[in-house]
């Protein structure tokens, strides 16, 4: 689901070609698999598409090629952490951390809940994109540019 969010609001700003958007689990088993129906849904009613994305080990990623890696909740947050420990300080973030009244908070896995765990995992994540785009024109004042030539 952040992938396709994320990616749809770079695609609102223009921005699209700037990044390389990517989501990975932390295990392999399944790897190559459809998102689940329900994410699908959700997004789709909003406008948004994931449906041929597939899922990724994060193993299986050059981390290297990546300049933000977020993760959703703090178990992964540290599994991650503790897999590429030199990202771990300068490259690794909570989503929700950009969210300054939410910070520490996280996005729970909705897999095992009903559709409206998956509306709230959906509206977490569109406000955690937004700030963290946010954050990053303030980082990168030439992609700012670039966007508000765009809208």
């Amino acid at each position: 689901m952040a992938e396709g969010i994320f990616s749809s609001l770079l695609d609102r700003y223009g921005l699209l070609q700037c990044f390389k958007v990517a989501s990975a689990g932390t295990v392999p088993y399944q790897t190559g698999a459809l998102p689940d129906q329900r994410a699908i849904d959700v997004l789709y009613s909003r406008g948004i598409d994931i449906s041929p994305i597939r899922a990724q080990c994060i193993t299986d990623l050059d981390m290297d090629g990546f300049d933000w890696i977020f993760t959703m909740d703090h178990e992964i947050h540290e599994e991650v952490s503790s897999i590429f420990i030199s990202y771990a300080k300068q490259r690794l973030h909570m989503m929700m951390d950009f969210v300054e009244e939410r910070a520490s908070d996280e996005i729970r896995d909705p897999y095992y809940g009903t559709v409206r765990d998956f509306e709230l995992v959906m509206n977490n994540l569109h406000l955690a994109s937004e700030r963290i785009l946010h954050v990053m024109f303030e980082q990168y004042p030439d992609l700012a540019y670039h966007a508000s030539r765009i809208n």
